[in-house]
């Protein structure tokens, strides 16, 4: 029988697990499947990276918030499906995630262009189910508060680029601004600019810096 091979990367363990004896434990008409689980981004980009080189995943779900990794640089479930689409094209892509902003939905989508999307609160055993089925014949698999989000930002293209994300983890570590501007190779009156858009974009263009850095972790930038 055909084996479909899922990787699920979330850096609570249970829920990896949780996702593992789920599938594992289905009886799905034409296949079976086998999940391997990761719970930390390099453990995650170590597997994706082997399996360019070996045999590769059907399936790759992804968390968006991950456990910091070995290195300096910002990394998340997000990079890890940019990275995934670039090694591993063949490799479905489903983001599994508490969040469901339909701003930080539309930067997964404008980075990763994911096959699935599904709110963690939405999954359970039928949906996940659906989720495999769907997205191995015919994808793209969203839960009811994913299409939703999906639908909201169809409304609007702004994106949080890259700048944006080093200049809210650095604020969120306690970086003042003005050494900021050398650690991202940009003048502090572009620093300056991007808080003030970036409060714009978050609604709350009267905070401060605390406030900026609370909203970004709600919409699950930080």
């Amino acid at each position: 029988m055909e084996v479909v091979r899922i990787l699920a990367v979330d850096d609570h363990e249970m829920t990896t697990m949780g996702y593992k004896y789920i599938l594992e434990g289905q009886d799905f008409e034409n296949f079976e499947v086998r999940v391997e689980i990761a719970t930390s981004f390099d453990m995650g980009k170590e597997k994706i990276e082997f399996s360019a080189r070996s045999l590769k995943y059907d399936i790759i779900l992804l968390d968006i918030q991950l456990f910091p990794t070995q290195s300096k640089d910002i990394r998340s479930g997000e990079d890890l499906g940019v990275l995934a689409r670039e090694i591993v094209p063949e490799s479905k892509v489903v983001f599994m995630s508490s969040f469901s902003d339909n701003l930080r939905i539309n930067s997964i989508f404008k980075s990763v262009d994911p096959d699935g999307y599904m709110v963690k609160s939405e999954i359970d055993e039928k949906s996940l189910r659906s989720m495999v089925e769907t997205v191995i014949t015919k994808p793209p698999y969203y839960t009811a508060g994913a299409f939703a989000a999906i639908r909201r930002r169809m409304t609007n293209d702004i994106v949080v680029d890259e700048l944006d994300k080093k200049i809210l983890y650095y604020l969120s570590i306690g970086t003042r601004t003005k050494d900021i501007a050398p650690l991202i190779s940009s003048a502090t009156t572009t620093v300056e600019s991007r808080k003030r858009q970036l409060k714009s974009i978050f609604g709350i263009e009267s905070g401060n810096d605390i406030s900026l850095i609370e909203e970004a972790r709600k919409k699950g930038f930080i």
